[in-house]
């Protein structure tokens, strides 16, 4: 009888790890398989530091076929071009179709620049850093902009669920800014969709309010929250602030000379609008262990997963999939896999806690919630120095563990050194 085929679609930050995790729990009892759209793992995280040049693409980059053909995992870099869920296939951008006994979608999201007139690297006026190439078009922008400075705009706009990054590149463009000399010249606005600084659309965590509101002020960056970008045109961005009741507090036409807005996610094409497996913003929709209800044998991990918000804004603002979130759904779908295989039920469950580093290129705010929606059993943050450090050095180590092929669970272990509570083995 032939081994029952694993098919992970996507590998990015969980997919190629779901991939080396999902090998090592079903060892030869099931055929695994990745299909991607192109071949190469970009570390997203160093994607701020590409935007100012701190890294080039080369560093953070990893061919994965040599890796995945290591592990024993077939690879296919053509794309998805249409999930099937009622007959188990996968139909490619190269007109071919693969069929699976279990699909692990891990996808990442479609950016949706398209929902704002004017938004966004492709014919808009805003850069974005969600991918490596916007980071090099976003480098290139800079460029031009300090020979020439003036105002800049970082933020998310409404429907985000990733906020960390645009503080990041806020505090990474005014550290920038300051070793260039000419932070005087560069007047600084962060626009966000959250009802406060520091929401992080996770209603908070610990002080993350009041770290990086203190950050904001000590570097000059002034803030509109609450904040819907109606449009943007070149060197202009149309905001409207929201009051608690949804009534349009006030207008602002913000100028800029450089801008970076993080978009609003949605699913991708391959599974978007497919009745029981995705919600209408074509995310997946999945249970306590990452299985879609209405296909039991599809499962879903990261960016990719529909997540209701943790409460009502003003203006719409996702949660984000953090690293350590998205870890322990790879680790919960290797083992519930591991036992399907096996003929036994899946049991497992993601713990969904989150930890974050989120750099300032001197500094830096790092916080930790578990589980990541509140109330919670742990609600920690810090900043320092060290936060920066902690970040080069976990950039290094992940990209290891994917040129080695591994697939060893680290955030949890970071979370609990970060806090002090024990030291990472070496």
């Amino acid at each position: 009888m032939a081994n029952p085929r694993i098919v992970i679609l996507g590998a990015g930050l969980g997919g190629a790890i779901a991939a080396f995790e999902i090998r090592n729990a079903v060892g030869d009892r099931a055929d695994v398989s990745v299909v991607t759209q192109g071949d190469t793992f970009h570390f997203v995280p160093s994607n701020p530091w590409v935007a100012v040049h701190w890294r080039k693409r080369e560093a953070i980059e990893v061919k994965l076929p040599p890796v995945f053909m290591k592990k024993g995992i077939s690879f296919s870099g053509v794309g998805a071009k249409r999930v099937s869920p009622t007959d188990n296939r996968i139909e490619l951008n190269d007109g071919s179709s693969l069929t699976y006994d279990y699909l692990v979608i891990a996808t990442g999201p479609e950016l949706a620049f398209d929902e704002i007139q004017g938004l966004g690297p492709h014919g808009g006026f805003t850069q974005s850093i969600c991918h490596v190439d916007h980071a090099e078009t976003a480098a290139t922008a800079f460029d031009r902009f300090v020979e020439n400075p003036g105002p800049i705009v970082v933020g998310a706009v409404q429907g985000a669920s990733c906020f960390g990054p645009a503080y990041e590149f806020a505090m990474i463009l005014d550290t920038e800014l300051k070793r260039r000399k000419i932070r005087d010249k560069v007047p600084m606005t962060f626009v966000t969709s959250e009802p406060y600084v520091g929401h992080l659309g996770l209603d908070g965590v610990g002080d993350t309010k009041g770290l990086l509101e203190s950050e904001m002020r000590n570097r000059h960056i002034k803030w509109i929250t609450n904040a819907r970008v109606t449009s943007v045109e070149a060197g202009m961005m149309h905001v409207e602030e929201v009051a608690e009741d949804g009534a349009v507090k006030a207008a602002h036409d913000v100028p800029f000379s450089y801008s970076m807005m993080l978009p609003a996610f949605r699913g991708v094409e391959a599974v978007r609008g497919i009745e029981g497996l995705t919600n209408p913003r074509g995310f997946i929709i999945v249970d306590k262990h990452q299985r879609n209800p209405a296909f039991p044998n599809v499962f879903a991990l990261g960016v990719c997963v529909a997540i209701a918000p943790t409460g009502k804004t003003p203006v719409p603002v996702g949660v984000p999939k953090t690293g350590f979130m998205i870890e322990s759904m790879v680790t919960a779908i290797a083992h519930n896999l591991g036992d399907m295989v096996a003929g036994r039920p899946s049991t497992h469950e993601a713990t969904w806690n989150a930890i974050c580093l989120a750099d300032f290129g001197d500094g830096g705010v790092a916080f930790v919630a578990q589980p990541q929606i509140p109330p919670r059993n742990v609600n920690w943050s810090a900043s320092g120095k060290w936060v920066h450090l902690a970040k080069v050095g976990f950039e290094k180590y992940f990209l290891a563990k994917v040129k080695r092929g591994e697939s060893e669970p680290f955030y949890e272990k970071l979370a609990l050194d970060v806090m002090g509570i024990r030291k990472i083995k070496p």
